[in-house]
């Protein structure tokens, strides 16, 4: 029998208590950010709460809650905004939220957004801690939550609920519980666009699995004479399994020394557990992914008489689409005409060239296939989109997985050198993102 097809339980999802010091890393972090928005906004005599619930795509979302679909704006250069644009799962539980309590949908909004932060926060702690380790999640979650535009989690906005479902989904993934993953998959399709990346990582992981048992049978046939020789073909390197060493060993006799379990860990190319679920399990799970965003897409087309594609005309309102990057790059590239927007184009090409570093590091350190597939895509549609530039920040943030190698820096440093390091970036944060919310804030 080869590795490949050695039975091995999935582990059980992260308990409460192993992430309860993550997740009150990352309230404190958000605590800070709103208590510094308060004092901020209260400054210059605005309401916070206003900021996070009734601004920009809050509006839109409430609207949509509220009346239901079909309103648009005609704006005078011809373009059209239809709330079409926006995927149906947030203002859905905003609706129910406010039938359910005296909130108002704004309210319901934010309250979803401050739990599916939560939710997040946790999902990437679940992530990193079983790819990397517990100190890793926990690093992880609290560069999430001070991200210069990390105001926007605690916002009606769709993001914190999107990635809260990406995340646990691609832990699904990760554990071989497919049926789940698919299910979450296809609640991410219903929220954004990019729900797509969520699909992509669930069918990228499963034909992995699949040819993976077509090549593991073949090689069981050709090693019936030497069924251990391959055993540790796939063994991971100790770095970078931490819940390998924390497996119980199986119980042998008294006296005699326990042999530990056969254990399989994420790999570059997908997670090794998956593969011993039944395949109709794998393939139900595939089936279920693409289930949301394909609903809504279709449903679209047919209200807009457009057909399968009337999304997109949708989207060509908001004079939004993909085009490679060539807008994005051209809005860089213009601000180098004048000294002073010099400086700005000069950052935006560092912070594109950071994140690419960041997604060739996750390569080069063997992050597990759906990671690296959700992430690419994510990357990809934020940075490639033509319009609303200064979204882009907001956009990128589901993209967790890059973080994992500075998470994996700062959990080897020093737990002083680490304390600091988080409370200059979350201070940083907090103080960015009451003046950016006061601002321009995120269109």
């Amino acid at each position: 029998m080869t590795d490949l097809e050695t039975p091995v339980a999935a582990p059980r999802a992260p308990a409460l208590r192993r992430a309860a010091p993550a997740l009150l890393g990352y309230a404190a972090v958000r605590a800070l950010g709103l208590l510094a928005l308060a004092v901020w906004s209260g400054a210059r005599g605005k309401s916070a709460y206003t900021l996070l619930t009734a601004r920009w795509d809050s509006l839109w979302y409430t609207r949509v809650a509220g009346l239901g679909y079909g309103y648009e704006v005609r704006l005078p250069n011809g373009d059209v905004h239809s709330d079409l644009a926006f995927f149906p799962l947030l203002p859905w539980l905003e609706r129910l939220l406010h039938a359910l309590t005296p909130l108002s949908y704004g309210g319901a909004g934010f309250t979803v957004g401050l739990l599916a932060s939560l939710a997040a926060a946790w999902g990437i702690f679940a992530v990193a801690d079983f790819v990397y380790g517990a100190r890793v999640g926990l690093c992880a979650v609290l560069l999430w939550a001070a991200l210069p535009v990390g105001v926007v989690q605690s916002m009606a906005y769709s993001e914190s609920l999107f990635t809260a479902l990406a995340a646990w989904s691609l832990y699904a993934v990760l554990t071989g519980r497919w049926v789940g993953a698919g299910a979450l998959a296809a609640l991410a399709g219903l929220t954004r666009p990019v729900g797509l990346a969520v699909v992509a990582a669930v069918w990228a992981a499963g034909v992995v699995s699949f040819v993976r048992d077509r090549s593991g049978g073949a090689r069981e046939r050709g090693e019936k004479h030497d069924p251990g020789a391959r055993i540790d073909e796939y063994a991971p390197e100790p770095s970078s399994a931490p819940h390998a060493r924390r497996t119980p060993p199986t119980t042998g006799a008294p006296g005699t020394a326990h042999a530990p379990r056969a254990t399989r860990t994420p790999s570059a190319l997908g997670c090794a557990p998956a593969s011993g679920a039944p395949p109709w399990r794998r393939a139900l799970g595939m089936l279920l992914a693409p289930v949301g965003a394909a609903a809504y897409v279709l449903w679209v087309g047919r209200r807009t008489g457009r057909g399968p594609l009337g999304y997109l005309d949708v989207q060509a309102g908001w004079r939004n689409g993909f085009d490679g990057g060539y807008a994005f790059a051209r809005f860089v590239g213009d601000k180098f005409t004048s000294f002073p927007s010099a400086l700005a184009g000069a950052g935006l090409a560092v912070g594109v060239g950071v994140l690419l570093w960041l997604y060739v590091t996750g390569v080069r350190q063997r992050q597990p296939l759906p990671l690296l597939v959700y992430t690419g895509v994510v990357v990809a549609l934020a940075l490639c989109a033509s319009s609303y530039f200064g979204s882009k920040p907001r956009l990128l943030m589901p993209a967790f997985p890059v973080l994992l190698p500075l998470a994996r820096a700062l959990a080897r440093a020093r737990t002083r050198r680490s304390v600091l390091v988080t409370t200059v970036l979350a201070v940083a944060s907090a103080v960015y993102g009451a003046f950016w919310l006061n601002g321009s804030g995120p269109p």
